[in-house]
């Protein structure tokens, strides 16, 4: 599910704020930059707004970002709807011990870790990043959270990149979106 762009005015000003960049990281890649959104606090602000107002009244307990960006958007939804937030990091980036998931992405292999006990079973979770493309990333995460017994309520990014069909990849779970790019 994607925000209603038509009928909330906020969306025109998040996404005429994300600058897309050829050529990046590598010819042929259109990268989505959002670090022009986050120099627009109004934008920036709407974008999290969004967000809570969708969670608000969801029962979520934690809220899971990928690093590096979900680590952007993740902390300020977590106050906003009074959850906890879980930092999903790459290898040797969390001290004590961890669970990790392995996954492949469209250009090689990486691998997702969490704190063991930072989230316990049953409590429903949101897993937040900055965009889904295949949607590699998004499954590693729902898979460490599911592993430890939470329930995934939603995934929520900020862009979607619907040619590359990463939300076919996500077992079925909803994903709501901000903004598609094509």
């Amino acid at each position: 599910m994607s925000a209603d762009k038509d009928e909330d005015p906020r969306m025109y000003g998040i996404k005429s704020r994300i600058r897309v960049v050829p050529d990046f990281p590598k010819p042929g890649i259109m990268f989505q930059d959002i670090t022009t959104l986050l120099l627009d606090s109004k934008a920036f602000k709407d974008a999290i707004d969004l967000f809570v107002e969708r969670y608000k009244d969801r029962n979520i307990s934690v809220v899971a970002g990928i690093e590096a960006r979900g680590f952007i958007f993740g902390p300020p939804i977590a106050l906003a709807i009074g959850a906890k937030f879980v930092p999903l990091r790459k290898p040797g980036k969390l001290p004590g011990e961890v669970i990790s998931e392995d996954y492949v992405l469209e250009y090689g292999k990486d691998c997702l870790q969490m704190h063991i006990g930072a989230v316990q079973p049953e409590e429903r979770a949101l897993v937040v990043d900055d965009l889904i493309a295949t949607g590699g990333t998004l499954c590693a995460a729902m898979n460490l959270l599911e592993r430890v017994g939470a329930e995934v309520v939603e995934c929520a990014c900020v862009i979607e990149l619907p040619d590359l069909k990463g939300r076919e990849r996500l077992k079925g779970k909803p994903l709501y979106v901000l903004v598609e790019s094509h």
